[in-house]
């Protein structure tokens, strides 16, 4: 190509200009990218002059033999930066400084006996010295969680055979919201063990936190519980779809060393029907279809297939129902409780003669899931346990509880319709929130739906498909999700209530084969986004410039063995700029 129609992107060009200035200042992560990247981007990003140094064949991790958690992070970050020997898909353009090469890193954590909770300071600075200043780089965090985080972006830095690092650089970060997380459905399909652990691995990778386990449903019930064993016995798929309390230990253990919570969610009363099989008498309409033929959508006995609702009326519903969470408690150790209180049908409840009765001398379905909190919900408490429920629980129109039944010093709403208009409802009544709009964070959406005989499918050719029969589509896009603010609307005060967010994959649709995938990188953007934000320091979205950025992050996931989707042609990778919608701008 000749001289003079070379075309570049903009961040590509502001870049060059920078580098040529007499000098430059402390550059925020928000503003500029730099030939080398890390996902999420940092809150703060120095490096004034990019160089890289090789690391020494004999590169050491010195840190405090005190923490088992920063031992085994510590230890498998060792070897992954002297053993993964990443290949860019667009190698930065870099000098290697001088022939001296940058011998360790020195980990210091003011406190390494936090433990991993909601809250738990996960803020870190890396220095990186220049070798001619120094051989040794130095990692200081708080805590163990914080050093974890700090490790992981380290060892973003480092690349090639033999491997080099970025050298000269200062990084301050934190993250900007403390609740980073994502829900997996593993009763409509089952997923292994090994799934979850995976799972867990990225998120780490990803500096996300909380891994919400929405466990049981009314599909199945593969967890075995040592008090109530016949509700897998009965409700699981199958002998070898069950998960034991040895494998909950695992995932725990395994989301422990990864910096990773694991928030069990047992749904109830709704989506129970898999309880039916060990506990018939609890369970309401179970086995009935859940759409009776003629009848309207507000008629339905269940929010899709798969109906049953436990009874609060029942003698034994209270105490199956409070064996249940004793075993989870004690499975998981996480201070959150998600204790489900979703999408209660009134039909299924209604079709019970001992609810009609109830109903019949004044009382209402409300009152009817009012006793199930007024049962359960300080049980949970007990535990010393904080509960989380779906937003439906205050907020559904037909059966909903009092919010002078739901202490706001010990409850968390999930909220998962009506995109911000939803979340302002909640913290407006001062409830503290986690997102996941179905607009924006739901994974599943875009597939179709997986009702069989649908005749919402033979249509005339030219017909307008709307949604392609998915109730939440369409597929919502990295962009959709990186591109979501989720304190749009509120007030300084009413954000300081919002948590985070989280992605969720329902799998009705998805299991095993498709769970990379379906996850990553989607879920990447809302790691950054959860992280260090989707603007720049001017208020402008940054998603344009986070393409380059997340086409690099996800090669190198999919090298460490997550099998996440393309999201761009190699081409447009190879040829910056080039697939942008605007055209970049050309250097005479």
């Amino acid at each position: 190509m000749e001289k003079g129609t070379r075309r570049i992107p903009l961040s590509t060009f502001l870049f060059i200009l920078a580098f040529f200035l007499p000098s430059t200042p402390q550059i925020s992560a928000v503003d500029s990218s730099y030939p080398i990247n890390v996902w999420p981007k940092p809150t703060t990003f120095s490096w004034p002059q990019p160089q890289v140094t090789l690391i020494s064949p004999n590169f050491t991790i010195n840190f405090p033999q005190k923490n088992q958690y920063l031992i085994y992070s510590a230890k498998r970050y060792l070897n992954e930066i002297l053993s993964e020997h990443y290949t860019p898909l667009v190698v930065p353009l870099l000098n290697l400084t001088s022939s001296n090469t940058l011998g360790s890193l020195t980990i210091q954590v003011t406190d390494d006996s936090a433990p991993l909770t909601h809250g738990v300071n996960e803020s870190y600075t890396l220095s990186i010295p220049s070798p001619n200043q120094s051989t040794a780089a130095t990692l200081t965090a708080e805590t163990v969680w914080g050093a974890m985080r700090g490790l992981e972006t380290f060892s973003q830095l480092v690349y090639g055979n033999p491997s080099r690092v970025a050298s000269g650089l200062y990084i301050s970060d934190q993250p900007l919201y403390p609740h980073r997380g994502v829900m997996l459905d593993t009763s409509r399909n089952f997923y292994t063990v090994r799934d979850l652990l995976r799972l867990i691995k990225a998120m780490s990778m990803n500096k996300m936190n909380v891994f919400h386990w929405h466990i049981t449903d009314s599909h199945s019930f593969p967890l075995v519980l040592p008090s109530e064993p016949e509700l897998a016995g009965k409700g699981a798929y199958g002998a070898l779809m069950k998960y034991s309390p040895e494998d909950v230990k695992l995932v725990v253990e395994f989301g422990m060393e990864y910096g990773v919570r694991v928030v069990p969610e047992i749904d109830m009363p709704a989506h129970t029907a898999s309880w039916a099989g060990a506990y018939p008498d609890i369970v309401t309409c179970s086995n009935m279809f859940w759409w009776p033929a003629g009848t309207n959508w507000a008629d339905r006995f269940a929010a899709e297939p798969g109906a049953g609702h436990l009874n609060p009326l029942s003698p034994n519903t209270n105490k199956v129902a409070k064996n249940v969470i004793h075993d989870v408690v004690s499975m998981f150790p996480d201070t959150f409780y998600h204790a489900g209180a979703d999408e209660v049908t009134p039909n299924c409840w209604k079709s019970d003669p001992t609810i009609q009765a109830f109903l019949a001398k004044n009382g209402t379905l409300s009152q009817l899931l009012e006793l199930f909190v007024n049962s359960t919900f300080p049980y949970i408490t007990a535990q010393n346990r904080t509960v989380v429920y779906w937003e439906d629980v205050l907020l559904d129109a037909t059966v909903s509880v009092s919010a002078s039944l739901l202490p706001q010093e010990n409850i968390i709403l999930q909220t998962w319709n009506n995109g911000p208009n939803n979340t302002k409802r909640l913290v407006e009544a001062g409830y503290r929130v986690i997102v996941s709009s179905s607009d924006y964070y739901y994974l599943d959406c875009g597939h179709g739906d997986f009702l069989g005989n649908d005749s919402q499918y033979n249509q005339p050719p030219g017909t307008d498909l709307g949604k392609g029969g998915s109730w939440c589509g369409p597929f919502k896009t990295w962009q959709t999700i990186y591109n979501y603010d989720i304190t749009y609307g509120l007030s300084t005060e009413e954000a300081k209530l919002v948590l985070g967010g989280e992605v969720a994959l329902w799998s009705e649709q998805a299991d095993s084969t498709v769970m990379d995938p379906r996850i990553w990188p989607r879920t990447s953007a809302l790691a950054e986004t959860m992280w260090s934000g989707n603007r720049d320091q001017t208020g402008m979205k940054r998603y344009a410039e986070a393409t380059d950025r997340l086409n690099e992050w996800r090669n190198r996931m999919v090298t460490r063995g997550i099998r996440a989707e393309p999201i761009q042609p190699l081409w447009c990778i190879r040829n910056p700029g080039m697939c942008n919608t605007v055209q970049p701008f050309v250097v005479g």
